[in-house]
């Protein structure tokens, strides 16, 4: 079960990288719980797969499409949950930019990921750069 959960979530992120939604779609949940740290336009639950892809569509749109997550490492399991930490960056047409690490922790319940909780590594940059 911990490699098949780890392998769901590289796969998954994999996918983050590449920008694929179709295989992003097809690795989470429909009703995927996603916590997304802070106090700013994305931040709160999302409680669906719809939800986060409209969360991820407004960061996109903020950023002028340059919201990128340039690595993932330190992949940590403990049974069906899986710990790594993203490198995201990012631009705002204004010449504002995001350059944030975060500890990301997946739940993957029947080869999906379930439950996504988001740790900032800098919360004040984060809530700086997305408030409208």
């Amino acid at each position: 079960m911990e490699n098949q959960a780890k392998q769901i979530v590289t796969e998954f992120l994999t996918a983050v990288k590449m920008i694929d939604l179709e295989k992003i779609g097809s690795l989470l949940d429909p009703e995927v719980q996603w916590s997304q740290p802070g106090d700013n336009v994305i931040s709160g639950l999302k409680n669906s797969q719809q939800e986060v892809f409209e969360m991820v569509g407004k960061m996109f749109t903020m950023t002028g499409n340059t919201l990128k997550l340039n690595s993932f490492d330190s992949i940590s399991v403990n049974n069906n949950r899986i710990a790594c930490q993203l490198h995201w960056t990012g631009e705002k047409t204004s010449g504002e930019k995001l350059d944030v690490y975060n500890t990301d922790i997946y739940t993957v319940v029947q080869d999906k990921i379930s439950k996504v909780e988001i740790f900032s590594a800098d919360q004040i940059q984060e809530d700086n750069f997305w408030k409208d």
